[in-house]
């Protein structure tokens, strides 16, 4: 069985041995007398010390918690399981502590709640601000969209408020002050959180009234049954880190922040390139915003930016919306000019010839029956031998120039080529046609359009010159 006292005196041992062997080595010649062998510690981070169910406690017992905590057998399993068997799960939290636990004990101490309640984010999120579960729930408190909405955590396409973590840190101590009040106990509370307030009643109830959670264990959910128990073990591992050996090679620390106002919609990715901030601080520092934007209904946030940047960009924020708006307008001129120009429809005239029909013309010429129809005030498909038809080439061009012109204006359409055409509207005759068009004729409509009458319906395109 390893022991933990005796691999630091072999570390010792070892160490010295190979400080003498270098010695030698100078002596030898093997190594330039001016030169002094430095021979550095070597540390063994996945070294797994043994331990005991009475060592461990003996450690729980020296604990001072605000919460009840006696070990048993379930604690002590989950103990062995972020010690020995998921050690860098354990290592991957330790390493976030110092970012999020400060905020949390502020606000655990403001509330009046027991401290130790920080260790619950660990369990739910892994000290994740942006942890999605597979049913919804999101953040370093996991909260479900409709909780999330009680406790003003708001949810949009472009913001969740879930995973800011000051918000999230303030509707968690809420609720879970709530379920304190409703259960008098904050292991219970805690039970809660995880299963919801009607299935701790219902395990209340069926274990004979009993208000502990040890007491209703048996009747909770199962994933309930090893949600404290994990949390308690949490609670050992970092009170005990290091007796474990769960040493860190690289720490991580918190990003020293402020907030600004800029009250602008605002786009991270361009903010970073105008004012030099590290987009990824930004994009740390605010996780709850979506896509790297801020759209214009939620100009209002306040945007964490590092605190020796804060000042600057506080100075400086009318010029940097001013430049960001400036680089929008000609992200989209620059867009607008890439597009494609489509050509404008070329006015084509057509005889028809013996064996013609409208569907055989129309695949000719790249357009549909409908439109030959509608550009020839044709009612049916019946053509003579000899007749005239326009054609308009490049109809997609065409039919788009009728439609964003309709949309303006809904009585003459203008092409950027000839023709002009006009929509029929419910109530017009050619007559009303002929007076609300300036230079145009019954006569007129009906020779450019075929017509052998004065019938026309709503939505008939007509060609007016």
């Amino acid at each position: 069985m390893r022991n933990w006292k005796l691999y630091t005196l072999l570390s010792l041992l070892i160490n010295c041995v190979m400080i003498t062997i270098a010695q030698g080595q100078q002596e030898d010649g093997l190594i330039e007398a001016d030169n002094e062998a430095v021979i550095e510690p070597v540390y063994d981070y996945e070294f797994i010390p043994d331990f005991t169910y009475e060592e461990v406690n003996d450690r729980v017992r020296k604990m001072d918690t605000g919460m009840p905590f006696e070990l048993n057998e379930t604690i002590f399993a989950f103990i062995n399981y972020f010690t020995v068997r998921n050690r860098e799960y354990s290592k991957m939290t330790l390493a976030r502590k110092e970012i999020y636990f400060p905020l949390f004990e502020e606000a655990l101490k403001r509330h009046g709640m027991p401290d130790e309640i920080k260790y619950l984010a660990i369990i739910e999120s892994g000290l994740n601000p942006k942890a999605k579960s597979r049913v919804g729930a999101m953040g370093l408190w996991q909260f479900m969209p409709a909780t999330g909405r009680v406790y003003d955590l708001n949810v949009s396409r472009d913001i969740d408020e879930r995973m800011d973590p000051e918000m999230a840190t303030e509707a968690a101590c809420k609720y879970l002050k709530a379920l304190h009040r409703m259960f008098g106990d904050w292991e219970l509370a805690l039970a809660a959180y995880n299963c919801g307030p009607g299935n701790v009643r219902k395990a209340i109830r069926r274990s004979g009234g009993r208000r502990t959670f040890w007491g209703i264990y048996n009747r909770l959910p199962r994933e309930t049954r090893g949600y404290i128990p994990q949390f308690q073990a949490i609670m050992y591992v970092f009170k005990y880190a290091d007796e474990h050996n769960l040493i860190l090679e690289d720490g991580t620390f918190p990003i020293a922040h402020e907030k600004v106002h800029f009250n602008a919609e605002m786009d991270l990715e361009q903010l970073a390139e105008v004012s030099g901030v590290c987009l990824e601080d930004l994009e740390f520092l605010n996780p709850s915003i979506i896509k790297n934007k801020i759209p214009h209904s939620q100009r209002h946030i306040a945007l964490r930016v590092p605190k020796n940047q804060a000042n600057y960009l506080a100075e400086n924020k009318t010029w940097i919306v001013d430049s960001l708006n400036i680089r929008e307008e000609r992200l989209l001129a620059s867009i607008e000019a890439d597009k494609p120009k489509e050509k404008p429809a070329e006015k084509l005239i057509y005889r028809v010839k013996r064996g013609d029909a409208l569907g055989r013309i129309a695949n000719r010429y790249g357009t549909s029956v409908s439109d030959l129809k509608a550009w020839n005030g044709l009612y049916s498909n019946n053509i003579k031998i000899g007749q005239q038809l326009t054609i308009y080439q490049n109809p997609k061009a065409f039919n788009q120039q009728i439609a964003e012109s309709g949309k303006a204006k809904q009585d003459a359409t203008r092409l950027s080529g000839n023709p002009k055409t006009y929509i029929v509207q419910p109530g017009d005759s050619l007559w009303l046609i002929a007076r609300k068009l300036e230079g145009v004729s019954i006569e007129k409509i009906k020779r450019l359009n075929k017509l052998n009458n004065n019938k026309i319906k709503p939505g008939q395109k007509l060609i007016i010159g």
